[in-house]
C-alpha cells in the first residue's frame, strides 16, 4: 500500500505563510497568535493559520460591508454567472483541493475528490440557477376606497446584508460551499469562519472566486478560534449567521445572535438519528445500509445514523454480519486510494470517542466489534458495533459523532416507530424495507427533518435539508434557503 504524491502547488500551498482572506486578498492578521494545523493521520504539523483578533473582525466586517454595497446591486444573472464559473475552476483544480483536504481532515481521497470538490461544484450550479428566479408577488388589497381611489401592492426579496458562515470540521469544503452559495445568490455577502482543525480548503477557495469574478469583500475568511466565530456573531455590522455543529454549540450561537440585536439564525445542528430495519429486508442488504447509514466518513456525517433498530430474531445475525464485514475493511492513510476507513479529523474527538467506549464497557453494553483506539500513528479508532442494554444507556442517547453503531431490538411496528422517536432530536432518520406502502404509511410517524426510504446520509441540492425539535432551526437547499438569506418587503400604492 502506498500514498499517492502531492501535488506540487499542494506542497507549496501548505507551505505558505496563511494570511487572513479580507478585501480580495490575504492580508496580516493584527494578532501575532497562530494556530497549527495537524494531518490526523499521521499527527503532524502541516501548516499553521491566523488566529483572528478583534481588530481583524472589524476590518473583515467593515469589507464585507462595502463588498455587500456592490454585490446587493448586481444583475442577478451575473451572480449566476460567478458561481458557474466557481464551479469550473473547483473542478479544474479538483485534485488540489481533494489532496489539501484530505491533509487537513483525514477524510480518504475518494471522498475529497466525490463529495468535497464534485458535490460541492454541484450545488454551486444548482444555487447559481436561482439567481434569477427570487421574485415576490402582487397583491390587490381589499381597502375601501372613498374617492375613486385605488390600491395595489407587491412584495420584494432583498438581501438581508454580511452573513456568518461558521463551517464545521467534518466537511469543510462543502458546507462553506452551501453557505457562500446561499448568500451570494441572494445578494448578501458573507464571512467564512472555518474550523481551526480544517481551516485550509477555504483559503484556496476564496482565491479561485476572485478568479471567478466575485468582487473584493464580498467572500473574506477569518481563521481562529471559537472567539472569533462569537465577534463576528455579536459585532454591529453583520445581519446573519448560519451554523453548522453540535447541538450545544448551535444552542450557544442561537443565544448570541438574539442577544445582538435579533440578528437572523439558520442552525444546522446534529441529532442522534436513528435507522429502522423492518423484517423483510434481506440481511445482507440490511448490513450494507447500515456501513452506508453509520460509517461513511467514520461516521462524522451530522446527518449519520447511530441508533439502529433491528426485529428481535434478526438482530444477532445482522450484527455479526457487520462485525465480518467491518474486520475485512480496509483502513490505512486517507491518501492511499485503497483506503476504506480512515482516522477521524483530531485529537480531541479521538479521546472523545475513547470516552464513549468507556462508558458503554461500565454500563454493561455488549461491544460486537471494535470500541479501542488503534495503536497506529495519528487519530485512528476501530469502526465498532454496540448492543445497548437499556433505552436509557449513553450511547442510546448522546451523539457520538463517530464510527459507532449501537444496536437495540424491537418486537412491533409501533414500538419501533417509539423508539426512533425517544430523542430530543429530529435531523434524520431512515426506513429499510420492500414495502413501499408501509414505509409511506410509518414516515409522517417519525418525527425529522429528513426521512429516507432504503437509504441514508445522501443529500441533493433541490431537496431542503434541515432538523426538528433540538437539531436545529431553517432549512437549506431546494427553494427554502431564500427565506433566511432575504428580508420580505412589502410596498403598497394608492393611485
Amino acid at each position: 500500500m502506498s500514498d499517492i504524491s502531492l501535488l506540487p502547488q499542494v506542497e507549496a500551498f501548505l507551505s505558505r505563510n496563511h494570511g487572513l482572506f479580507i478585501d480580495g486578498g490575504y492580508v496580516e492578521s493584527h494578532s501575532s497568535q497562530t494556530l497549527e494545523v495537524i494531518n490526523p493521520a499521521t499527527g503532524k504539523v502541516i501548516a499553521q493559520v491566523a488566529d483572528a483578533d478583534p481588530a481583524d473582525i472589524d476590518a473583515a466586517v467593515a469589507s464585507a460591508n462595502r463588498g455587500f454595497k456592490q454585490w446587493s446591486q448586481a444583475a442577478p444573472a451575473l451572480r449566476g454567472n460567478v458561481l458557474l464559473k466557481l464551479a469550473d475552476l473547483l473542478e479544474q483544480n479538483r485534485e488540489e483541493l481533494a489532496q489539501i483536504e484530505t491533509c487537513q481532515s483525514g477524510k480518504i481521497i475518494q471522498i475529497a475528490r466525490a463529495f468535497e470538490v464534485d458535490q460541492a461544484a454541484h450545488f454551486l450550479r444548482y444555487y447559481a440557477g436561482w439567481a434569477t428566479k427570487i421574485s415576490g408577488q402582487t397583491i390587490t388589497p381589499s381597502l375601501p376606497s372613498f374617492a375613486g381611489e385605488r390600491y395595489t401592492a407587491f412584495t420584494l426579496r432583498e438581501p438581508v446584508g454580511v452573513v456568518v458562515g461558521i463551517v464545521p470540521w467534518n466537511f469543510s469544503t462543502m458546507i462553506a460551499i452551501w453557505k457562500l452559495a446561499s448568500a451570494l445568490v441572494t445578494g448578501c455577502s458573507i464571512i467564512i469562519k472555518p474550523s481551526e482543525f480544517t481551516p485550509l480548503t477555504i483559503l484556496r477557495i476564496a482565491e479561485l472566486a476572485i478568479e471567478a469574478g466575485l468582487p473584493a469583500g464580498v467572500l473574506n475568511v477569518l481563521t481562529g478560534s471559537g472567539q472569533v466565530g462569537k465577534g463576528l456573531i455579536e459585532h454591529p455590522g453583520t445581519h446573519k449567521v448560519s451554523f453548522t455543529g453540535s447541538v450545544p454549540t448551535g444552542i450557544a450561537v442561537g443565544r448570541s445572535a438574539m442577544g445582538a440585536g435579533l440578528t437572523r439564525a439558520t442552525l444546522e445542528l446534529g441529532g442522534k438519528n436513528a435507522a429502522g430495519f423492518l423484517r423483510d429486508m434481506d440481511l445482507d442488504k440490511a448490513v450494507n445500509g447500515i456501513i452506508e447509514a453509520g460509517f461513511l466518513h467514520s461516521g462524522q456525517i451530522c446527518a449519520a445514523a447511530e441508533r439502529f433498530f433491528v426485529h428481535h430474531s434478526q438482530i444477532e445475525q445482522i450484527m455479526d454480519k457487520l462485525a465480518q464485514r467491518l474486520s475485512k475493511l480496509n483502513i490505512g492513510s486517507p491518501l492511499d486510494e485503497r483506503t476504506e476507513f480512515g482516522p477521524v479529523t483530531n485529537r480531541q474527538h479521538q479521546l472523545k470517542l475513547e470516552g464513549f467506549f468507556d462508558t458503554a464497557r461500565a454500563e454493561n453494553n455488549t461491544i460486537i466489534h471494535g470500541g479501542q483506539r488503534m495503536d497506529r500513528p495519528g487519530c485512528y479508532v476501530e469502526p465498532t458495533v454496540i448492543l445497548a442494554k437499556t433505552v436509557n444507556d449513553t450511547l442510546l442517547n448522546e451523539e457520538t459523532f463517530g464510527p459507532i453503531a449501537t444496536f437495540f431490538p424491537y418486537d412491533s411496528e409501533d414500538e419501533l416507530l417509539d423508539l426512533m422517536n425517544n430523542t430530543p432530536y429530529g435531523l434524520s432518520a431512515s426506513l429499510w424495507t420492500n414495502d413501499l406502502g408501509k414505509a409511506l404509511r410509518m414516515v409522517p410517524a417519525i418525527n425529522a427533518g429528513t426521512v429516507w426510504v432504503n437509504m441514508h446520509t445522501m443529500l441533493d441540492p433541490a431537496v431542503p435539508f434541515g432538523g426538528n425539535k433540538s437539531s436545529g432551526v431553517g432549512r437549506e437547499f431546494g427553494g427554502a434557503f431564500i427565506e433566511d438569506y432575504t428580508e420580505l418587503k412589502s410596498v403598497m400604492i394608492r393611485y
